[in-house]
């Protein structure tokens, strides 16, 4: 671990972020260039004086999950990422299964949605960010761990997953997700996270491997989706998606149409807050 370099580096890339470019309110007496040193803590999700240990060169070694959300929380690309880890005296992380880096320009835009449903998919269905309203409408989709991460691994194997979405329109959803898993596991072949998922979930379900029998590929995304919330009732909303061709991540952003029963509902959902679906 080189502690002085780790240090520098830390700072540095604190210095070039702005509180605007990871949806922070600039305060009318701010002196600071760039980022706070708690600001980045409070991104992050470690303490200050943890943070400020680092960036001093007297922390202690920071492990893999707390190097992961540094990487986050200071919007660093895959190649600093990966310096950031070789610096702390880990080996960068293996590309060919890397899901959760999400790339920095994504980030900006999940920064500037926090009042909208938002959500950033890797190619394979893992939930990986989450704006505050998007949480109040589908939970936290982030908790999951294993191959539970997985959208398409919980639908098939999971029925209360399903609850969230209106229940005629089950069907498509899962056809969708069956064919994009068929495109991501085109890419990744045999090894691949796509492979692991297919070959457990033709184990684990019927219905997965009739689907899966059918040999579509990668349906277009459902725009207009119907979610069911227990507290709110009955949603439609639009969904706009924006893809990362490096990483092959999604973002989905919901909209609802002005003046809508739909829109009342998201400014009824901000205020109300997060829900968690029953136990599975």
């Amino acid at each position: 671990m080189d502690r002085a370099q780790l240090a520098d580096f830390l700072r540095t890339r604190r210095e070039a972020l702005q509180p605007e470019d990871v949806g922070l309110t600039r305060g009318p007496r701010r002196r600071t260039s760039g980022l706070r040193r708690e600001e980045v803590a409070q991104l992050v999700g470690m303490s200050a004086d943890y943070y400020g240990r680092l960036e001093q060169s007297r922390g202690p070694q920071p492990s893999v999950q707390m190097l992961t959300a540094l990487a986050r929380g200071l919007h660093l690309t895959r190649a600093e990422r990966d310096h950031l880890f070789r610096l702390a005296g880990h080996p960068a992380p293996d590309r060919r299964g890397d899901i959760d880096h999400i790339a920095p320009g994504i980030l900006r835009i999940v920064d500037r949605l926090q009042d909208t449903p938002a959500m950033v998919i890797g190619e394979t269905g893992e939930t990986l960010l989450q704006t505050p309203l998007a949480v109040a409408l589908l939970g936290d989709a982030t908790r999951w761990t294993g191959l539970a991460r997985s959208t398409v691994y919980r639908w098939f194997t999971d029925p209360s997953s399903r609850a969230v979405y209106h229940s005629d329109d089950h069907a498509v959803h899962g056809r969708v997700w069956v064919a994009e898993l068929r495109d991501a596991l085109g890419r990744g072949g045999a090894g691949s996270r796509a492979a692991e998922l297919v070959a457990a979930l033709e184990r684990e379900s019927a219905e997965f491997r009739a689907l899966w029998a059918e040999h579509e590929v990668a349906q277009k995304q459902v725009r207009t989706k119907r979610f069911v919330h227990p507290e709110v009732g009955e949603l439609t909303l639009d969904c706009e998606t924006l893809l990362d061709p490096e990483t092959q991540q999604r973002l989905l952003v919901f909209t609802a149409t002005p003046g809508s029963e739909s829109a009342q509902k998201l400014e009824l959902l901000a205020v109300i807050g997060t829900y968690e679906p029953a136990a599975e």
